[in-house]
C-alpha cells in the first residue's frame, strides 16, 4: 500500500462525511444562511475533488498488483463525490412547490443520504481495514528483517569460532609434531647415556684388572 494514497483517503473520508452532515442541515435552511451553508458545502467538494485527482495520480503510479484494488476505491469515491454533487444541486436550485420539496426531502432524498451515508461507512470501514493490513505487513517484514540479522550475527560468530577452533588445531597439531620431536631426542640422548655407562663400566673394569695385575707382579716378585 501506499502511505500516500492512505493519507488523500482518510482526509477524503473525513470531508465526505462532513459534508454529508451539512447537507442534511442546509435542506432544512433558509435565506441567507443557506446560501452561506451552500458556499461552504461548494469549498468542501471541491477539496474533495482535488484530493480524488491526487489519488487517482498516486494510484496510477504504483505497481499494477496494488494499483487495481485502490482504482477500484476510487470509483466508489468518485460516486460518493457524485452523490454529494447531487445533494448541492438540490440546496442550491429551490423548489416552488413546497410540498414537493417536503416529499422529496421525506423520500428520495433521505433514501439518498441514507446510502450514501452507508456508502461512506463502508468505505471507513474498508480502509480501516486495510490500515491494519498494512501495520501487519510492516510489523511483519520488521520482524523478517531483525530475524534476517540475528541469523547473520549468529553465522558470522559460528565462523569466528570455526576460525578459532581451526587454529587450536594447528597449534595443537604443531605442540605434538613438537612432542614427538621431543621424545625422539629424550630417546636418542637415553640410548647415549647407556652406551656411555657400558663405556665407562669397561674402562674402569680394565683398570682394575690392570691394578690387580700390577699388585700380582710386585708381591710375585
Amino acid at each position: 500500500m501506499s502511505e500516500v494514497f492512505d493519507g488523500y483517503e482518510r482526509q477524503y473520508c473525513e470531508i465526505s462525511a462532513t459534508l454529508s452532515r451539512k447537507c442534511t442541515s442546509a435542506l432544512q435552511l433558509d435565506g441567507e444562511i443557506k446560501k452561506q451553508k451552500a458556499s461552504e458545502i461548494k469549498s468542501g467538494i471541491d477539496d474533495a475533488e482535488n484530493l480524488i485527482r491526487k489519488m487517482d495520480l498516486e494510484a496510477r503510479s504504483l505497481q499494477p498488483s496494488i494499483k487495481a484494488g485502490l482504482l477500484a476505491k476510487l470509483r466508489e469515491y468518485k460516486s460518493d463525490l457524485n452523490n454529494l454533487k447531487s445533494e448541492l444541486k438540490r440546496i442550491t436550485n429551490p423548489n416552488p412547490n413546497q410540498a414537493a420539496r417536503e416529499e422529496l426531502l421525506e423520500s428520495g432524498m433521505a433514501d439518498t443520504l441514507a446510502a450514501s451515508a452507508d456508502q461512506r461507512g463502508r468505505l471507513l470501514v474498508s480502509t480501516e481495514r486495510l490500515n491494519h493490513s498494512t501495520d501487519r505487513v510492516k510489523e511483519s517484514r520488521r520482524t523478517m528483517l531483525e530475524t534476517e540479522e540475528l541469523g547473520v550475527s549468529i553465522l558470522q560468530d559460528l565462523h569466528q569460532q570455526r576460525q578459532s577452533l581451526l587454529h587450536a588445531h594447528g597449534t595443537l597439531h604443531g605442540v605434538d609434531d613438537n612432542i614427538g620431536k621431543s621424545r625422539k631426542i629424550l630417546t636418542s640422548m637415553s640410548r647415549r647415556m647407556d652406551r656411555n655407562k657400558w663405556i665407562i663400566g669397561g674402562i674402569i673394569a680394565a683398570l682394575v684388572f690392570a691394578i690387580l695385575i700390577i699388585l700380582y707382579f710386585k708381591l710375585v716378585h
